[in-house]
């Protein structure tokens, strides 16, 4: 975008003035934070326009990308390095007496995701718009989000997260786009002149009201759409006489009700009702998503039979796969297509990618629920579900464990992997280790019954926000030495490599990890009073809080360093700062209990003279996008120790690479690629294999006793968890004491931790040797190009959608 400095002073001025009625000393912080996010949107939304005009007058295929969450992160500075105007802005409210930082830092963080599901579909949304590929997320607009983290006392207590309190500034509402989506009733199949049609009676229907949020690409000139919808009781619902005759708990009930829908992510699913939610979410975004497509693709004037030629949709993970029977649905009872060809376009739109090794991570309902909250829908499933197994026994010669094994109802259940491999034609894992997984053992039937439907993509990370946003001074540094085809295609960051024996560039490098280090330093201390030593090795691990994930093996290695230490206080370290971020589930106990560990273990650390400040531990409170913004660039160890065979791919490992950490890790999921790339001297593995631990849980020949027996120190760290060592009560740990004696060590934490404690130490001595070090962490830099969602992203584009760039200028 070609801005001048007078020119964006002058828009500015007149937007505060037009919108506030204020001048530029009279204004507060939050109407000039306002005015810049509105004249921002100002400035996209021609671009905005003109984009999806384009794609309609082209009749271009376009990919719609269905997603229970899209952590997206703070936009305002993504915005302004996309249009290329920041340092335009920046000198321009300077010279208005206004600090741009302090402005950006009013943003609130969008509460649309938890984890790494949703930070890939945000780096998807980022790479489709800045190659040009015409693709646009559908979601729901979560009022209140996950829950914001408050740590009391050591414990996780979950608060409600309110981001939306004040109109979220980038989203556009829609309500002429509104569509209505049915729950309940009851569904009678009837014979009517034009074939067999359902009637539906007592069903309840709900609005769903679309809300656009704009997504830039760095082109400058594609600009997507990332549509959620919120869920709102029909105007014609809202009974005034009822209202005028006191009826009002009845329809703040009824409002109530149909407003929790949208209300927070991923309800508590313990329970019915947090089940019952869950699922309600599920349709509710689906159904609406695909309305609004179909009526967006009449707009063509193409036959309903081409429709797969035109729109392709995508299942991320489980949650969206009811996407199958509910595309169905609209085909068979509002376009009044047969079976077959119906079919034929639903298998031909839809794509699956499957994010989980974990059985319970593939998502079940009960039947009866299923039933009760979506009639017709069951109805249809029933349907696939008798013709799949009548296809599957012909070729199998009713070999009926390998018909259980793939429908869809079994057992009580409704099976949404299975209903998302049947009616996709393409299935996915996300790094290549998982997709052999899933090929061999856990959808080994199926990839029998479609190989040519299983494929890998490897996750990726949009580098725009993980180092251009994230970490200037280093993406200008790798830039600057590896030339400028890098802006738009990272696999050319591998130029960098030519420096790793430039004295000037490791000292930079150097340089930039020590300032982003004393950001963190600065944070710790302002927000929990805790003074780290930003010449310590700052050790990461944060990632959503899962025993597979063990961040139990973490803290234990912490109380076994820490015991070491005790016992000899001149021990030679190197000076170690272990950070941990992770939210738990409000009905995960398990990690809850490893959340009270590490802030207990991080109190009796932090507070111990004897250590001679040697190890500090810090929980980060409330992770998300924003604070991981701030830790990843000032990592100097990348802690991906999930147990191997567990984790899909990560993530959070390619962006700490990106941004020159060292992986310490197993050979799990995306490290298994990190490791292939950097080489055995450029990242320290350690653990069992996936195989070794398949062969275990297979064979069940692990016993955790013969471990614990033949090693005192994991013997002194269990008895610390109930001696009153981290403690008071002593029963406080009794979830972690239960998850080791009780299931027997499940995930293989005492198993690795001698290996692990091995790999701490070889990390204690590689760090000691600082530019050996620096080397290392160059390296990483230079190859962390390959995991660029770009990347991933063309991948997608080719092999499964099939759609192509757009340039709009051409």
């Amino acid at each position: 975008m070609n801005l001048t400095k007078n020119q964006f002073k002058e828009d500015y001025v007149k937007r505060l003035t037009l919108t506030f009625a204020q001048t530029t000393t009279e204004a507060s912080l939050e109407h000039k934070y306002l005015a810049l996010g509105k004249l921002i949107r100002d400035y996209i939304s021609e671009s905005w326009a003109e984009t999806n005009n384009y794609y309609t007058k082209k009749k271009c295929k376009q990919i719609y990308y269905f997603s229970m969450e899209f952590l997206l992160g703070r936009l305002l500075n993504s915005y302004l390095l996309n249009l290329n105007i920041r340092d335009v802005v920046k000198d321009g409210l300077r010279d208005l007496g206004i600090d741009l930082d302090t402005l950006l830092e009013l943003e609130p963080d969008p509460a649309l995701g938890n984890g790494g599901l949703g930070r890939l579909a945000a780096c998807f949304m980022d790479s489709l718009a800045s190659l040009g590929f015409p693709g646009h997320g559908c979601g729901i607009r979560f009022k209140h989000g996950l829950f914001n983290q408050k740590i009391i006392n050591g414990y996780q207590k979950e608060l409600l997260n309110n981001w939306l309190k004040e109109d979220f500034l980038w989203e556009i509402k829609k309500p002429e786009k509104t569509v209505t989506v049915r729950f309940g009733g009851v569904v009678n199949l009837v014979n009517t002149p034009n074939g067999i049609e359902p009637v539906y009676s007592g069903c309840e229907e709900i609005d769903a009201v679309p809300y656009d949020i704009p997504i830039l690409g760095s082109n400058m000139e594609t600009v997507n759409t990332l549509r959620l919808f919120s869920a709102e009781l029909p105007e014609e619902e809202i009974d005034l006489n009822g209202l005028q005759k006191g009826d009002y708990q009845k329809f703040i009930d009824k409002k109530f009700a149909v407003e929790a829908i949208s209300q927070i992510l991923y309800p508590d699913d313990s329970s019915f009702q947090g089940k019952l939610l869950r699922l309600k979410q599920e349709y509710f975004f689906v159904s609406a998503g695909l309305q609004t497509i179909l009526k967006r693709y009449k707009k063509l004037k193409e036959s309903i039979h081409k429709f797969s030629d035109f729109v392709g949709i995508h299942i991320n993970d489980t949650h969206p796969a009811i996407a199958v029977g509910e595309l169905m649905r609209l085909l068979l009872d509002e376009e009044g297509l047969d079976w077959d060809s119906a079919w034929d376009i639903t298998v031909k739109t839809l794509a699956y990618t499957n994010h989980t090794i974990l059985a319970e991570a593939m998502e079940k309902w009960p039947y009866d629920m299923f039933k009760k909250t979506v009639p017709r829908i069951l109805m249809i499933i029933e349907e696939i579900d008798r013709r799949f197994c009548e296809e599957v026994s012909k070729k199998y010669e009713e070999d009926y464990s390998k018909i259980d094994s793939m429908r869809i109802i079994y057992n009580g259940e409704v099976r949404m992997a299975n209903l998302a491999i049947i009616g996709s034609h393409s299935i996915n894992g996300v790094a290549k280790i998982h997709t052999e997984i899933l090929k061999n053992r856990e959808l080994h039937d199926f990839y029998l019954l479609y190989p040519e439907r299983f494929n890998n993509k490897t996750n990726g990370i949009t580098h725009r926000r993980w180092l251009k946003n994230a970490n200037p001074e280093l993406y200008k540094l790798v830039i600057e030495k590896s030339g400028p085809e890098c802006l738009n295609d990272t696999n050319k960051f591998i130029n960098f490599l030519k420096y790793i024996n430039d004295d000037n560039v490791l000292q930079t490098l150097d340089k930039i990890k020590f300032k982003n280090k004393e950001k963190v330093v600065a944070f710790v201390k302002n927000k929990y009073n805790i003074d780290i030593n930003p010449f310590s090795i700052f050790d990461v691990q944060v990632k959503r809080l899962h025993g597979y994930k063990r961040q139990l093996l973490n803290v234990f290695n912490i109380i076994y360093l820490y015991n070491q230490l005790k016992q000899n206080p001149e021990l030679d370290i190197v000076p170690r700062t272990f950070f941990f971020g992770a939210k738990a589930a409000p009905s995960y106990y398990l990690a809850k209990n490893i959340i009270k560990l590490i802030n207990s273990v991080a109190n009796v650390i932090n507070n111990d003279p004897d250590i001679r400040n040697k190890i500090k531990v810090v929980f980060l409170e409330n992770y998300g996008v924003s604070i991981a913004e701030l830790i990843i660039p000032a990592g100097d160890v990348s802690e991906q120790i999930s147990t191997a065979s567990k984790e899909a791919s990560g993530t959070g490992n390619m962006k700490f690479m990106m941004n020159g950490a060292v992986t310490l890790a197993t050979l799990d999921g995306a490290n298994v690629e990190i490791y292939d790339e950097v080489g055995d001297n450029n990242i320290v593995i350690f653990g069992l294999t996936s195989q070794e631990v398949m062969d275990l849980e297979k064979n069940r020949t692990y016993n955790f006793r013969d471990i614990l027996n033949s090693n005192p120190d994991l013997q002194k760290i269990l008895t610390q968890l109930s001696d009153g060592t981290f403690s008071e009560n002593k029963e406080e740990f009794k979830d972690i004491l239960n998850h080791i004696y009780g299931e027997g060590d499940p995930y293989f934490v005492l198993k690795d931790f001698s290996a692990y404690v091995e790999a701490q130490n070889k990390i204690n001595t590689l760090y000691e040797n600082r530019r050996g070090w620096l080397q290392m962490c160059l390296v990483n830099i230079a190859h962390s190009g390959k995991f660029s969602s770009d990347n991933s992203i063309r991948k997608y584009a080719e092999d499964i959608w099939h759609i192509k760039e757009v340039k709009r200028g051409e």
